[in-house]
């Protein structure tokens, strides 16, 4: 006799079998029971209803199931973003799996729905805080296979939220029956079969793809395999890769660049994973090097684009020596400007122009979202270059960068500064080089600044293109100031008061699920099971003497 498994098919729960037609949490507990029956007695010990449960608990079943559903949340994201650019979506970097645990239960907590938010996955968290090397640079030193680790370890936390907070719920309907109270376990059953998983997508950074195109296209299907549906690659050289924030950037031409976008389709395809989405970045706004030239086929094309932008010097043909590299522009014979690290530079000021062609080459070869790596947080900057892509592409969205690393307080007021003075508004009072000055805080330009950084996520949504907006780094930053925070306190004066008045005490009033801690990490959970497996005969830790208690 077959038996029905659940199937991830939408944000509700529910099973789904063969005939893809969803089943009730009541349905699947008789199909279980008379999995039961027909085994002539020898698996009466299992009980239908826990099978049930525990398969409701463990609705994925894969990585790749994870990739898949979450794929098409994010397809129907991008579809509910095209028609009302209001409908943009979030995420905060998480480096580790308890983390972006707690950010989804928070969301749930305070929004109801995880809906239209995701969690991006930092290289250069990983490199800063996994890798078996320590802290490292985010220049892809560390080892390749710590994302897809990572990633299978959100997911693994992600599913364990979504197995506790069942379990409260099955806890609850059983005190529903015993106090014969139907209409609360009508309600109970109903959450059960609309309950919204806690799994969301994970766009996850590939870096420049670790090596050339097969070691992207390798690393990519570890990845999906882990549970991503989304994959951000970068533009840069991998084996001089630098933090989008850091000098010394050095690019790739499209050629290179194009390979491994198909790489990671071809990853995606293999597994199956049909609407996987592939994020192309490109670092040419601040990168002025180059390591290669680019191959150019025929007039025009792309290659002779990209080296267009050479930094290039005319030469006669008596001026050419046997180590020259040249070029030829406009029928003049060129030679472009080579440093002593055998890197070509590009001529200034033709940053945003080349952004322009890498997010125009990306869109033509099957991107799905284009990321645009900033020097700062603006969007009539953003815009100008976006509105240069959709002129071409009218559909082209991006996810963009809210970097930890842009002293937003002082871009904004700058900004601000600058618009006023040009609008001819008095701005004497201000230095607009101490515009971080606490002592601006409250003044009218400091309100004004922190108005747009509010609104800055909308604006850019509605103006700029952009689809998702990630903070990459903002649970590394957060984790060191709680903990300064504490060790400040505990080691202080306050001793064991610092802890209790500034965690515990407010972990209780402002309702964090963490204040029971057994609970969080599957204690309630493990008794369950050991009902199941045991009976009566279970030695279970969530009795009265459990100190949790004292958190009911």
């Amino acid at each position: 006799m077959s038996t029905m498994a659940f199937s991830p098919d939408g944000l509700s729960g529910g099973f789904s079998g063969p005939s893809g037609r969803r089943s009730s949490y009541a349905e699947q507990v008789a199909q279980v029971a008379d999995l039961i029956a027909s085994k002539g007695g020898t698996w009466d010990g299992i009980n239908a209803e826990s099978v049930a449960r525990m398969r409701l608990q463990n609705r994925f079943l894969s990585g790749i199931d994870i990739a898949r559903y979450t794929a098409g949340i994010m397809r129907r994201d991008m579809a509910a973003y095209d028609a009302d650019p209001a409908q943009y979506t979030q995420s905060l970097g998480a480096w580790h799996g308890f983390v972006a645990q707690q950010e989804m239960i928070s969301v749930r907590k305070h929004f109801g729905s995880v809906k239209r938010r995701y969690i991006y996955l930092s290289g250069w968290m990983v490199a800063a805080l996994r890798s078996e090397f320590g802290p490292l640079p985010d220049q892809s030193m560390h080892e390749k296979t710590t994302v897809p680790d990572l990633i299978r370890e959100i997911y693994t936390f992600l599913k364990q939220a979504d197995a506790r907070e069942l379990g409260m719920l099955f806890r609850d309907i059983d005190a529903a029956r015993a106090k014969g109270d139907s209409a609360r376990e009508a309600e109970l059953l109903n959450r059960v079969e609309n309950y919204e998983s806690h799994v969301v997508p994970i766009i996850a950074d590939i870096d420049a793809g670790f090596g050339n195109a097969e070691a992207t296209y390798l690393l990519a299907k570890k990845m999906i395999e882990a549970g991503a549906c989304a994959l951000q690659i970068e533009n840069q050289v991998s084996d001089e890769k630098q933090c989008g924030h850091q000098d010394g950037k050095v690019t790739v031409p499209h050629d290179d660049f194009v390979a491994k976008i198909r790489a990671v389709r071809y990853a995606f395809l293999e597994l199956g994973v049909e609407d996987g989405i592939v994020v192309t970045r490109t670092d040419s706004l601040g990168a002025g090097l180059t390591k290669q030239i680019a191959v150019s086929r025929t007039p025009g094309d792309e290659g002779d684009q990209y080296n267009s932008f050479l930094d290039c010097e005319e030469v006669t043909p008596d001026q050419v020596t046997g180590n020259d590299v040249l070029i030829t522009r406009d029928g003049k014979l060129m030679r472009p400007k080579r440093l002593p690290s055998n890197l070509f530079q590009f001529r200034p000021g033709t940053g945003e122009d080349r952004v322009v062609l890498d997010c125009i080459t990306s869109m033509k070869n099957g991107a799905d979202l284009l990321w645009i790596e900033t020097e700062k947080p603006h969007v009539g900057q953003i815009a100008g270059m976006v509105d240069r892509v959709r002129a071409a592409y009218p559909k082209a969205k991006l996810a963009y960068n809210n970097s930890p690393s842009f002293n937003w307080t002082l871009s904004f007021r700058q900004q601000v500064f600058d618009e006023w003075q040009k609008a001819g508004k008095p701005v004497a009072e201000y230095d607009r080089a101490k515009l971080m000055s606490v002592d601006y805080d409250q003044t009218p330009l400091a309100t004004e600044a922190d108005r747009r950084i509010q609104t800055f996520q909308a604006d850019a949504a509605k103006r700029a293109g952009v689809f998702h907006h990630l903070i990459t780094l903002p649970t590394y930053h957060t984790t060191a100031l709680s903990v300064d925070n504490l060790s400040k306190r505990y080691f202080g004066e306050e001793g064991m008061l610092g802890y209790v008045a500034q965690v515990q005490r407010e972990e209780i009033r402002q309702g964090i699920a963490c204040v029971r801690h057994q609970n969080m990490a599957g204690s309630d959970i493990g008794d369950d099971h050991k009902e199941y497996f045991s009976g009566e005969a279970a030695l279970k830790a969530g009795g009265v003497h459990n100190t949790m208690n004292q958190f009911a």
